[in-house]
């Protein structure tokens, strides 16, 4: 018998756009976990972030999206950076003092994408294109090792090795990681 109320097709085209962004959440629970992240859902859910996610020492604020298909008529995935929920309110970009990431979910692809917040602080949106070999964007494709905190006692420059290919903005997220306290202060 078919229950009208059930997606049985699995497809997400068929869900709410609510809908649609708790699935997202819960894929990212599900690929942070299996990196050996610890995440955290916020009681409150006016936050601007959906989640924390601890590296080692280091607590990072990411906000999850998610993207259907790619834009009507274009060769890419455009992902909205603007918060807000109604239809005829101002919508606000994000900034780097309410976000560390912004973690982009393809569905179409199934593919991640890591922004730190300096990239798309501003932002209304950024478009994705998997694959280019011109998108700025490419070099986010699964980037998680920008959460990757730097140790306390490196010195002031970057070992070239793991972060030469990282852009300045990645950079930046990275050596602030380094200035983050290392315990939760007492609320």
């Amino acid at each position: 018998m078919n229950d009208p109320f059930l997606n049985e097709s699995g497809d997400p085209a068929n869900l709410t756009n609510s809908q649609r962004g708790q699935l997202a959440e819960l894929a990212f629970m599900r690929k942070a976990a299996g990196l050996g992240l610890s995440v955290a859902k916020p009681w409150n859910a006016d936050e601007r972030y959906d989640f924390i996610v601890r590296v080692e020492s280091v607590c990072w604020r990411v906000q999850v999206k998610s993207v259907l298909a790619k834009s009507r008529g274009r060769r890419y995935h455009r992902a909205r950076m603007a918060a807000g929920r109604k239809r005829h309110v101002r919508r606000e970009s994000y900034s780097a003092t309410e976000i560390d990431f912004l973690v982009a979910y393809l569905f179409a692809e199934n593919v991640w994408y890591v922004f730190p917040a300096a990239v798309i602080e501003g932002r209304k949106s950024i478009c994705i294109s998997p694959g280019s070999k011109i998108s700025k964007s490419e070099q986010y494709r699964e980037a998680w090792r920008l959460m990757k905190p730097r140790p306390a006692n490196a010195d002031a420059t970057i070992a070239a090795d793991t972060t030469a290919e990282l852009p300045e903005a990645a950079q930046s997220v990275l050596k602030t990681a380094r200035s983050v306290p290392k315990t939760m202060p007492d609320s």
